[in-house]
């Protein structure tokens, strides 16, 4: 043994040196590899996972985008029916309003023609009953006055007599 001081020898640390490179290498290969392996699958799993979380919610902010679109056309559509149903609602009020002021006009005319003439016939009943009762009178004034005319002839012959 060549000694060096404090009992060092070069032999011993060049085998101990080579021993922790062998067992470097070794844990290298059997530990730190598969690890690293390991990791970097797993790293790549949850990137990718986060990739298809990052596109899925993606699509779902278009799909969301989209369906507000459509909600937006619906109520856009919804209101020009409305729209639309309001109009053809109030020209069908319209026209019935027309239709009853027509109603209503016919019936006023109607019942104006059919007063005048029920005046029209009870006019004529009524000047009826007067002819016939001015006859009736002038045929008793005749009856009268030719039974007051018969009397005073009875008078005139019996004074005569």
């Amino acid at each position: 043994m060549t000694g060096l001081p404090l009992n060092i020898d070069p032999q011993q640390i060049l085998l101990h040196l080579f021993n922790f490179t062998i067992l470097f290498g070794a844990l290298y290969i059997l530990l730190y590899k598969p690890v690293r392996d390991f990791m970097a699958k797993r790293t790549s799993y949850y990137a990718d996972m986060d990739s298809k979380a990052e596109d899925a919610l993606h699509e779902a902010e278009e799909s969301k985008a989209a369906y507000e679109a459509k909600v937006q056309s619906f109520d856009e559509e919804a209101r020009a029916e409305r729209a639309k149903m309001n109009k053809e609602v109030a020209e069908q009020r319209e026209r019935q309003l027309a239709q009853a002021k027509e109603d209503a006009e016919k019936i006023v005319s109607d019942a104006r023609t059919e007063a005048n003439r029920e005046k029209d016939e009870i006019i004529a009943s009524a000047q009826k009953e007067i002819t016939e009762m001015v006859t009736d009178a002038m045929e008793k004034l005749t009856l009268e006055q030719s039974a007051s005319d018969a009397f005073d002839q009875f008078l005139d012959a019996a004074e005569a007599n």
